[in-house]
Order: C-alpha cells, then structure tokens, then sequence
C-alpha cells in the first residue's frame, strides 16, 4: 500500500498535467458545465491541489468571493471570439482554466 501524496507532491504532478489549450478545444468540457473559472488573483495549481484534497471550505470561500466559479456566457463568447489561449488542468470531472493575457509577464 502506498502512502498518500503530500501537497508538494500533488501540486508537483499536477504541473505536469497543466497545459495550454484554446478555448475551442474546451466547448465539450464548457457544454457539460465542467469547466471552472480560476482568477488571475489565484495560483492555478494552488486550487486544483485543494480540489484534489477536497478542501470544501477553501473552495466555498474562493467561490463566495468570486476567485473561482462558473465561466459566464459573455466570459464564453469573448473568449470564443478571440479563441483564447488558457492555462488548463484537469482534476476529473473538472477542467480549470485560467486566462494569463492580462498579466503582465517580467
């Protein structure tokens, strides 16, 4: 029997597992409501690991302050328009995406 991961462990694995993808590849994921917004403010692989661990609470408090939550139709057609490219990773059944175009890179 294995030991469970630790969070670096977790966080580790799921860096291999994220990558970028544009928004027209995603119109499945988007049509089932399997994809998750994740603000620029927030560490993507900070919230997929705290999914993973099933942190109810931490997500309760992200969605409450509007961090994470649902991609709006008008989010959809924008980044549709433009087929953006997102920072994706899957934590079944769950894609989290995240739009960096507007932070600016050092």
């Amino acid at each position: 029997m294995s030991s469970p991961e630790s969070p670096n462990e977790i966080k580790a694995r799921l860096n291999l597992e994220t990558s970028r993808i544009h928004w027209h590849e995603l119109q499945t994921y988007y049509a089932r409501g399997q994809v998750v917004r994740v603000g620029p403010e927030l560490d993507l692989l900070d919230v997929a690991a705290q999914l993973t661990a099933d942190n109810k609470a931490r997500f309760e408090q992200w969605m409450n302050s509007g961090a994470i939550g649902d991609v709006s139709p008008d989010l959809a057609r924008s980044w549709y328009d433009r087929n953006a490219e997102l920072w994706a990773v899957v934590v079944a059944p769950w894609v989290l995406v995240q739009d960096r175009s507007d932070k600016k890179l050092h």
